[in-house]
């Protein structure tokens, strides 16, 4: 029997461009999925999901694929268009806005804001998601993964986050996972870029407990709040509004431990997870 490719939808979405357009760069180079995966050094079966959209492109495919075609960039445009259709509907204004954004401010008090995950804590923490895929769970975490582009660019956004201390003692993933976590979380602390500051146990509650806060100032100095609960968030524009945040989010500055005694803690919190060294026999 002779193999027919899956028909392709190339105008329902981006991503489904993606796959289209990578399915003709390659069929028209006469390249199989193999070679075109030998080329890029990918799968043939991640390659395939990809052209049929059931997967997103991870994000350092579109670099390869316009080298492996001398597409000029075409192929890193569709990515950047693709990479937000794998997040819900209600983040993507807010996607756009942290886009832009000269200054991220970030609280969490359940887990690492996104910004700062490493991958292994992502995939850990949105698999506890009953509702999502094996799939979809890689595609979120390319999404996540890719926000951070900007941080390793030439002007990055002045980061500072907020986290509560039941972060660092809360553990996602393995140990090892943990570990590594916290260790990105220590290079941030104190930089010409970030701040990493911990709400203590021993400050007490505050109002932002059990939620997520982002504050986004763009460009022109307009300021962007997003509230954050367990399945739903909430993007705030007007100025009340976001003053109402910027006051609860500034008595929670105030209250958290200094970047110095952040650091601290967290190192205290790595101990926990630390790998277990075999004595020699």
């Amino acid at each position: 029997m002779t193999f027919k490719p899956q028909a392709l939808t190339p105008y329902l979405s981006a991503r489904h461009y993606f796959g289209a357009e990578q399915r003709r760069h390659r069929e028209g180079a006469g390249l199989s999925l193999v070679q075109l995966a030998g080329i890029v050094n990918s799968s043939k079966s991640t390659l395939a999901r990809i052209e049929t959209a059931e997967l997103m492109p991870p994000p350092d495919l579109p670099g390869r694929l316009d080298a492996a075609f001398g597409a000029d960039r075409h192929f890193h445009g569709l990515y950047e268009l693709a990479k937000r259709e794998a997040h819900p509907d209600q983040y993507r204004r807010f996607m756009d806005f942290e886009a832009q954004a000269e200054v991220i401010e970030n609280f969490g008090s359940q887990a690492v804001p996104g910004l700062l995950q490493t991958k292994e804590y992502a995939a850990a923490l949105l698999s506890c998601q009953e509702d999502l895929t094996r799939e979809q769970v890689e595609e979120r975490v390319s999404a996540r993964l890719s926000r951070q582009d900007r941080l390793n660019s030439a002007q990055p956004p002045l980061r500072w986050a907020i986290i509560d201390e039941s972060v660092l003692r809360r553990k996602v993933g393995s140990a090892e996972c943990m570990h590594k976590q916290l260790a990105r979380l220590l290079e941030q602390v104190d930089t010409p870029d970030s701040m990493v500051q911990v709400m203590p146990f021993s400050a007490g509650p505050h109002s932002l407990m059990g939620g997520a806060l982002t504050l986004l100032t763009l460009p022109k100095g307009s300021v962007m709040a997003y509230e954050e609960g367990i399945r739903v968030g909430h993007l705030y524009e007007d100025r009340d509004s976001v003053k109402k945040w910027r006051r609860q989010y500034e008595v929670l500055r105030a209250n958290a431990l200094p970047p110095a005694a952040s650091a601290e803690l967290i190192r205290d919190a790595m101990e926990d997870y630390k790998p277990c060294s075999t004595p020699p026999s």
